[in-house]
């Protein structure tokens, strides 16, 4: 406890200058973050919770839905050469997401690590990992079929045209499964693919066990819901980040995590 206390002293003196605007609001940040901590550490004991703020899908009973929520986060796979990074492969700090592209929650988080990369990721000390994870009940067939699209991307344009066609992806989708399939080759043509050829790659079902492995690494994990962010310190200690929390969380978990030696 006295360490979540250090922690959320730290960040409303790193805060504190947007207090002028809003009175309110580091105050209430401080709250939700020191709340977040203390979820993290009784989480990464051994415990499980229940996504706050996220896509849910506890009535989802597809065949090839993993359940979740009886894992364990070291069940998860560790990061390797075959997941989408964005920043230092080699950063000591790493934050995978677990994430749907039809989730509105997912959405709205994807700016906020997109501010952490920004932040933490331009001197190589965090890296952004993201896997796959569509919860059918919820969004059945897109989800799915977006995620496969975005490897696609990865084939034909590589790791950078990966993040860039899930950034475009999540900047057009209206979510809660609204989106026109038909808008998936328009977003690889905007990001600079060759249409035809990512045609003939998502038309094939190629990638469709590969999304169907990451959503079962997540089931193993214990994840319910969507999006489910995992910090993971330098010494493998993890911390959950669970559902579209605020920046000012995902600040003072990467600054606990920089505690770990």
């Amino acid at each position: 406890m006295d360490q979540q206390k250090k922690f959320e002293s730290e960040i409303f003196e790193k805060e504190g200058a947007s207090q002028t605007e809003n009175p309110y609001s580091v105050p209430l940040a401080i709250v939700i973050a020191g709340a977040i901590i203390a979820g993290a550490i009784f989480y990464s004991s051994g415990r499980s919770s229940s996504a706050p703020v996220g896509d849910n899908k506890k009535d989802a009973i597809e065949k090839n839905q993993p359940q979740g929520g009886s894992g364990s986060l070291d069940a998860m796979k560790p990061v390797s050469a075959i997941d989408h990074i964005l920043g230092n492969p080699d950063a000591p700090i790493k934050i995978v997401e677990f994430s749907d592209t039809e989730c509105p929650f997912c959405k709205r988080f994807h700016p906020t690590m997109q501010t952490a990369i920004e932040e933490y990721g331009k001197n190589g000390e965090v890296a952004w990992v993201y896997r796959h994870f569509p919860i059918d009940s919820l969004h059945p067939i897109k989800a799915r079929k977006e995620a496969e699209a975005t490897e696609c991307a990865n084939e034909l344009g590589g790791n950078a045209k990966f993040w860039a066609y899930l950034d475009r992806l999540f900047e057009i989708t209206p979510s809660n499964n609204q989106l026109d399939l038909g808008q998936l080759p328009e977003i690889a043509v905007y990001v600079g693919l060759d249409r035809a050829r990512f045609l003939q790659c998502l038309d094939s079902g190629k990638y469709a066990e590969h999304v169907a492995d990451d959503l079962a690494d997540g089931g193993n994990t214990g994840i319910n819901g969507t999006p489910f962010s995992i910090v993971i310190a330098q010494n493998g200690k993890k911390f959950p980040l669970n559902g579209a929390q605020p920046y000012l969380a995902v600040k003072a978990l990467i600054e606990l995590a920089r505690k770990e030696k």
